[in-house]
Formats: structure tokens, sequence, C-alpha cells
């Protein structure tokens, strides 16, 4: 699952903020430091009108955790706390348990995403660096992944790079590739987590092609491009005139182009148009690949159209408008005993917690059921109870045989074909599958 980088090995530390050290220190006063305490991961609602949620990073949070780790100069500069808590800091190590939903599954309002269980001083400071991976990751990855089913087995490249933080954008690649994207246009992402790389050339490739009295020289810029990348790279041809554009691309390629695209105007009439056009030119084979502004609602208006490929940025490195996943991290156990909150529409439920979906025999997806972690599986009659909750560290090492990136993007496709037809909706306010709690 985590995919080590090499060259990723800067510590995690300050990747926290000011007040879980405070309670740290506050509790190695009193005594309460050593307590035995379980914490939980799970969102209380899903954002933006959507159906179900999809897990997302967790193999960067335990990559995180192995290098959570205090440097003197980072100690050095927490100059609030006080010697005792330094101390702690400097021989910090996570010695505790962790399981939770592999990456690619699915998650519903109260899910058991992940339990942290050790001492609170060592869970208590992993907060903010669990919640920014999960919360990111999982909304951009369940965003992709409504894309990925709008567009109906059509390929999505994921191009977003340049609306977003530059490390948040491979992350985003990384959790769009999860979700179903077939590549990025970000090398990083593709050299430090092996998703394929996809790119051609943009508007100024062309613009830049000028005779000397100003003319455009479109066909100088085609073809210099095949004769850089060859027949099967992709032409962008709305620069100018699209109709221009596209018969240009076929003079200078022939029949054998691999694609054009298309990033501006109205994309279903364009495509219809350009289809007809590469037809008549004897263009058969080549595709055509939409982009602009596209997000899950344009995408599944255009299933209609003969797009061939989609080129997606803002929408998904913003989540679709959702960038947070709304994920919580809480305490809900303490020296075995259940604890709660119980403020208004804020409410936790007590206990660590694993959790099965229980299905019908055809693999759809009925209800989920969360129960005490490390009891038996409640019964869930005639239906098959499918786990959930695996292993993922113990006494702070890695589980053995973790899912990798290839296995939670399998993952993510068999669980979204096990929801009912409904869940797909992009237009719904409620969850498509609940969670219901038994023996908690």
């Amino acid at each position: 699952m985590t995919n080590p980088t090499p060259h990723d090995t800067e510590s995690t530390a300050l990747l926290t903020d000011k007040y879980e050290l405070t309670m740290l220190q506050a509790s190695l006063r009193d005594g309460t430091a050593d307590r035995r305490c379980a914490f939980e991961v799970f969102g209380r609602r899903l954002p933006n009108e959507r159906r179900y949620g999809v897990v997302a990073g967790t193999a960067r949070v335990l990559d995180a955790i192995s290098r959570f780790r205090f440097t003197d100069e980072q100690l050095a500069s927490l100059d609030f706390l006080d010697d005792a808590t330094l101390e702690y800091l400097r021989d910090y190590r996570f010695t505790g348990d962790i399981d939770g939903y592999r990456e690619g599954e699915l998650y519903f309002p109260a899910s058991p995403i992940l339990t942290v269980r050790g001492t609170f001083a060592e869970c208590v400071i992993l907060e903010t660096v669990i919640l920014s991976i999960l919360n990111a990751d999982s909304a951009i990855a369940s965003a992709a992944a409504r894309m990925v089913t709008a567009a109906g087995g059509r390929p999505i490249i994921e191009m977003g790079s340049r609306r977003t933080h530059e490390e948040a954008a491979v992350t985003a690649a990384r959790a769009s590739y999860l979700a179903g994207f077939t590549a990025t246009s970000n090398l990083e992402a593709a050299a430090r987590y092996g998703i394929p790389a996809s790119g051609t050339a943009a508007h100024s490739w062309t613009l830049l092609h000028t005779n000397p009295d100003g003319t455009p020289d479109e066909a100088g810029a085609f073809r210099a491009q095949v004769e850089t990348l060859g027949l099967d790279t992709t032409l962008l041809v709305d620069t100018y005139d699209i109709t221009a554009g596209v018969a240009t691309a076929i003079e200078i390629a022939g029949p054998e182009l691999g694609a054009v695209r298309i990033d501006s105007g109205d994309l279903g009439v364009l495509a219809r148009q350009v289809r007809q056009q590469l037809d008549g030119l004897g263009a058969h084979n080549t595709r055509i690949v939409v982009s602009s502004d596209l997000d899950e609602f344009a995408i599944a208006a255009l299933r209609a159209e003969p797009v061939d490929a989609y080129g997606v940025g803002t929408s998904v490195v913003t989540g679709s408008g959702a960038p947070t996943a709304g994920l919580v991290y809480k305490l809900v156990e303490v020296d075995g005993v259940p604890v709660a909150k119980r403020s208004r529409d804020k409410k936790s439920h007590g206990g660590a917690k694993a959790a099965v979906r229980a299905c019908r025999r055809s693999g759809t997806a009925v209800e989920e059921i969360a129960y005490p972690l490390g009891t038996g599986v409640p019964d869930t009659g005639t239906l098959e109870a499918v786990g959930l909750t695996i292993p993922m560290m113990r006494g702070g090492e890695l589980s053995d045989d973790l899912p990798t990136l290839e296995d939670g993007r399998d993952h993510l496709a068999r669980a979204l074909i096990s929801l009912p037809w409904e869940g797909l909706a992009l237009s719904r306010d409620e969850p498509v599958i609940n969670v219901r709690f038994a023996g908690v």
C-alpha cells in the first residue's frame, strides 16, 4: 500500500496543530498521557449531494506516521513547551495499532474509516497529519469516481496541476488515478507513484508558429509535432477555426492521426461536427478528446456524443467543489471504556469499531454494519458479510501484504458495481447505504 519513494524521507512531525502539543504537555503533567485510547476517523455527512465517498490517502497516512519524528531543529522551534514535553517528543515513535478501510473502499456517514489505538499522548498528536491527508485525497477520489462513472468507460486524463498547489497537484493525480483516471499530465506523480503520463502540446505551440507576415502557420505547428511525436499524437485543433484546424490536421498527418483535441466552445455540438468531418476525410479511427472545465455533470451530458476521451483539470483537483471530505478524528475509547460526544449535530458513537457491508447474493450492497473491534462479525441473516476493516499497523510497524495503489484502483472499480443503481445518481442528497451500529 505504501508505494514508498526513497527521496521522500523528511520529517512530518510539524504537520500538526499547536493545540495537539499543548494537550500533550497537559496530559504529561496530569498523568493521563499513558491512558490507552482509541481515536476514530469518520464523516458526519457527505458533501455536495454525494451518495458515497471514496477512501483515499491511507497509504500516505501510514507513510507520514512512519516519518513522524522530531528533529533537533524542529524541537528548538517549540519554545512554548516545557522540558519534559520536549524530551517526550525527542524520543517519539508511534507504537500503537491502526485498522481501517483500505484505499478504494466506499464509505458513508459514520463509517469507521480509520481507528488509531495507543496511548493518548502518541495518538493525539497525529490528528492533523491524518486528517489533512485523508480529507484532501478522499474528496478528490470521491469527485473523480463520479466522473469515471459519468464517462461510461471512456478514459479520463488528469490535467489539473496548474490549478492547485505544486504538491497538491501530485497527490491529486494519485487520488484521481485510484478512482479510475487513466493517466496524469504531472511528471512528478508519474515518477513517484508509477501513474501513466500523458501530454502533447498546448495552444502556445500553435501560436508560436507564425509566418513573418504575422499570419498563423497552424500547418507548420502540426507538421513539427507529428514529425517529433509520431502519428499517434493528439493535435489541438481549436486555436483558430476548428473546422480549418481539423482539415489541416488530416492534411498533415493523414487519416491515421491518433486524435484531435477540442478545448473550447459547445463541446457536444463541436464533437458531432468534428466526428462527421473526420469520417468524411477518411479518418474513421482518429479519436476526439475534449477538455475545458469539465466536471461529472458536463461529462455525463457528453455521454451521447462522439467523444472518445476527456481531459479534466480544475474540477478534479478541487474535489469538484468539495475540497474536503469533512472527516473528523475523535476520541472514542479510554482504557477500554467507550466515550462519545453529545454535542448537537456533532454526536459520535463510542468504542473502537470495525465494519462489514451486507450484500445480496448478486453482490449488491444493502447496508453497512459497525460493531466493536475485536468481536465477532454480527449476524447478517441471508446477506453476505463483506469485511471492510483490515489491519494496517501493529506496534507501530506496517502490516504485511498491504494493498498497493493498483489494488485500491481495482477494488474501487468492483465496489462501485456493488452499489444499487440509484447510488450512482449525481444529484441526490442522501447516502445510498446507511450505517447501522450493532453492539456499540
